[in-house]
């Protein structure tokens, strides 16, 4: 067979493969992890009726930051074909979203209380917000690694 039929069969191949095992795997601890976690929040915050305002305001956003992870994980593992690292974007950019809420909460409690847990807090933040964005720029290089691959077969393939 023709060197180049059979790389475009593995091309078509690929493109039209389920998730791996080990994606559906994470994903799958990403949907659990998060549903627990948000369900552990949702019960504390019903549990206590009389929670200050801000309390209140934090567990809202806890939940609706699993809600998220939860819906990330439920589109991956519905989709059922190879994501091509745009999942990875999704998840890195909600990672640096949700980190700069938690450096921005810890500066106010800084700011309010002036305490040293809350510079414990602020500092985590900001190590964890510095994270985030290391990992969503290496999402964004691999999505555009991807699509830049993508363009070149496709161009490949219209020139038969």
């Amino acid at each position: 067979m023709n060197p180049q039929v059979q790389s475009l069969n593995e091309v078509r191949m690929l493109a039209t493969a389920e998730l791996s095992l080990k994606a559906r795997v994470g994903y799958v601890g990403l949907l659990l992890t998060s549903a627990a976690v948000a369900g552990v929040v949702i019960s504390l915050w019903c549990s206590e009726p009389a929670l200050p305002a801000r309390t209140q305001f934090a567990f809202g956003a806890m939940s609706m930051i699993g809600a998220s992870w939860m819906m990330l994980a439920i589109w991956a593992l519905r989709a059922r074909r190879p994501l091509f690292a745009r999942d990875r974007v999704i998840a890195g950019s909600m990672a640096v979203v949700f980190t700069a809420l938690f450096t921005v909460g810890a500066g106010v409690a800084v700011v309010m209380s002036d305490s040293i847990a809350a510079y414990g807090a602020l500092a985590t933040g900001m190590v964890m917000l510095g994270t985030a964005l290391f990992v969503l720029r290496g999402a964004r290089k691999a999505f555009a690694a991807l699509a830049a691959r993508r363009i070149e077969l496709e161009r490949e393939l219209g020139a038969r």
